[in-house]
Parts: structure tokens; sequence; C-alpha cells
């Protein structure tokens, strides 16, 4: 956890707040707290959208989180902000007081001034809802797809990593799960591409983490578009290193799902385009068996049920480990909220003729069923 993470605890404890975090921000307090909803926006959660819909004040801690959209309507609640840059001040949301500092000093300074608040429901019903929240994620994850469920991949990775591993994620779809299906727990690290959102940057994220921390295991998540871009070359640059790494686990996690699955996604529901396949279909490669060429271990996965003892072998091995999983590019990343213009857009994607129509229209009903009825194995 970072400098401010305490302090920040301390301020939520006496308001009794709920606390949602910016993607970039996704490390800094673990998710295993019964009041941190997790990440906020369009890769963020139910949760986290409800407690900006419900709260009556908003205090923005060091953020320059970018949409709008996910916060509360402007003018709705009183917010305070704080940020070392006064330039953000007031940029996404209109403060009523405005502060300008250091996060943990200011929030520190700002304690003895607050008022704690006796009355526990608003937490009581974060913490009810959080809770319900995971329970869901867990059904969706466990829904069955063609051949893998991509959020499974991620669920059953979260609960084996050790205490201090580092995990990156690459831009695409895998960050989908990356934000919502790992659970940081405290004393790991976690980043992405945040402010640019940029493919590619898992596997150079990954070895820099191992340049910085040697001793520390990394699993970085990779979609298999980002992969062919530029991380397979980057796998050559950790073959170059590795064995001067004090522990040399560093796991590169590909979904291999033949499609540059995001942008698919965001053709379906904000254009309301039909999938094209020209642009998006990318041809179909052995990742686990380039691993083994460079002196790695390689780990191909087609079941899900072999998932969780793949992530064991791949925690346990001596040498760097390529994790390729054939994963279901039909898989929607539902959004936290589906607007209006989001619902006539993927419809609008399905009537023009969208090839993986049926299978899209049956995995979704599948995900939100399960989300109500519990898991199916």
């Amino acid at each position: 956890m970072g400098a401010a993470a305490e302090p920040l605890l301390a301020v939520a404890d006496v308001l009794g707040a709920g606390i949602a975090k910016a993607l970039l921000g996704k490390d800094v307090l673990p998710d295993d707290l019964a009041f941190v909803t997790g990440s906020i926006g369009l890769l963020g959660t139910e949760p986290s959208w409800k407690l900006m819909q419900e709260c009556d004040t908003l205090l923005m801690v060091g953020t320059g989180f970018p949409w709008a959209e996910f916060l509360p309507r402007d003018g709705k609640v009183r917010a305070v902000q704080i940020d070392i840059e006064p330039a953000m001040l007031s940029l996404r949301y209109p403060a009523e007081v405005n502060l300008h500092g250091d996060a943990a000093e200011t929030l520190k300074l700002l304690m003895p001034l607050l008022v704690p608040k006796k009355d526990r429901a608003w937490r009581e019903t974060i913490e009810t809802g959080l809770n319900a929240w995971w329970k869901k994620l867990e059904a969706r994850a466990m829904t069955e797809a063609r051949p893998v469920n991509p959020q499974r991949v991620v669920f059953e990775m979260s609960p084996l990593l050790p205490q201090d591993a580092i995990v990156t994620s690459d831009s695409g779809s895998c960050a989908n799960w990356y934000a919502r299906d790992y659970r940081v727990k405290q004393g790991q690290a976690a980043s992405l591409s945040g402010g640019l959102a940029s493919m590619g940057a898992a596997v150079p994220y990954a070895i820099a983490a191992k340049f910085a921390h040697p001793s520390r295991p990394v699993v970085a998540l990779v979609g298999d578009g980002a992969m062919q871009m530029n991380n397979m070359a980057e796998l050559i640059t950790v073959q170059k290193y590795w064995k001067d790494w004090t522990d040399p686990r560093l796991i590169v996690c590909v979904f291999n799902n033949e499609d540059l699955n995001e942008v698919t996604w965001e053709q379906r529901v904000m254009e309301g385009n039909p999938r094209f396949a020209a642009t998006q279909s990318i041809p179909n490669f052995a990742y686990a068996r380039f691993a083994e060429m460079l002196g790695f271990k390689g780990i191909y996965v087609d079941t899900p049920g072999v998932l969780q003892s793949a992530w064991q072998q791949a925690l346990a091995s001596d040498r760097p480990v390529v994790l390729e999983v054939k994963t279901d590019p039909d898989v929607v990343p539902l959004p936290p909220h589906v607007t209006l213009k989001e619902a006539r857009g993927f419809l609008s994607s399905i009537g023009k003729g969208d090839p993986g129509s049926g299978h899209v229209i049956a995995e979704t009903a599948a995900q939100v069923m399960n989300a109500f009825i519990g898991k199916k194995e």
C-alpha cells in the first residue's frame, strides 16, 4: 500500500464511507476490505457505480479519473478534492473545497476536523452489495464458454498469487478481467497502461518490474493481439536476462481468442456495427511452443477444469512461463451500467448480421442468468 493508504482508510472509517479506485490505483488498497468497491469506470464494478449514484458527498483523493459520466451528476452531491497538482482540482467534478497538497499529509491534517459518523447504515449497505458482487463475478467466471471463459482465467489466478506478486495487464479485453476478477491483496503491486491505454505494455512492464524487484514473482496478462504486435519479441528480452533474477518466475498469460477483442466489442456496442473479420481476425499461433523454443516452460490450456493446476504449475516453475489459454472471444465484457445507447448499439450490430450473433446472445444471457441463479460448472 502507498503512503496515503493508512490515512485514507482512517478518514473512510470516520466518515463511514466506501472507497472506489481508479484503475491505476488498483493496488493502493486491497480488494478484501469489505468497503472497497474496486475499480470505477467502463472497466469498473457495479458496487462502484452504485456508490457514485447513491452517495451524498464525494471526496476525491489524488485522482485524474477522466470519465465524468461514471461520477455523480454535476451538482448532485457535495464534493471535496485533494491533489498535489493544482490544475487537477475541480477538473473532473466541481468541488466546493479544493485542497492543494500531498494526499497523505493533507488527509492527516483533515482528520481532526472530521465529525465521526455514528450511523453506519450506508457502510453496511456498501458491504452487503459488495458481498453480492463477488458472488456474481464468480458465477460469471464459471459460466461455460467455447472453450474457456476468459474471466475464469483471472478468477482462478487471483487466490493463488503469492503475497508479494506483481501483476501487469495489457490494453484490450484482458484489462476488463484484470480490473474486475483480480482481487489484489495487501503487499501485491499491479499496473497497466491506464493513461494512454497503449497496446503492448504488459511484458515490458513485467520486465521492468523484474529489474526493480528481481526477487518477486511477476505475472503479465496479455491478449493475443498485443502479443503478436510486440510482446513476443519482448520474450526474447526475457530470455536474455532471466537467469540474473533472484526469483526466475515471470509468467506471461496469453488470452488466445484469434480476435482483436476490445475493438470488436467497441464496434458492436459503441457503433452498432457487426464484427468485421477482415480487421478483427488475427492468426492462431503456438505461443506456448514458442516459449519452449526460448528455454521457458510452455503451458497450453483449452479446458477450463485444468486452469487451477496450470496456474499452480506456472507459479512453481524454475524458469519463465508462457501460459497460453484458448479463450472464447464472444464473452461480453459487461460494463457496470449499460446505457440505452449502448443497448441499442449492441442490438443493432446483431440485427446487421454479426456472424457470431447467436453465440454472443447465448453467452450474454448465460452470464446474466448465472449471476442471479448461481454458478454453472
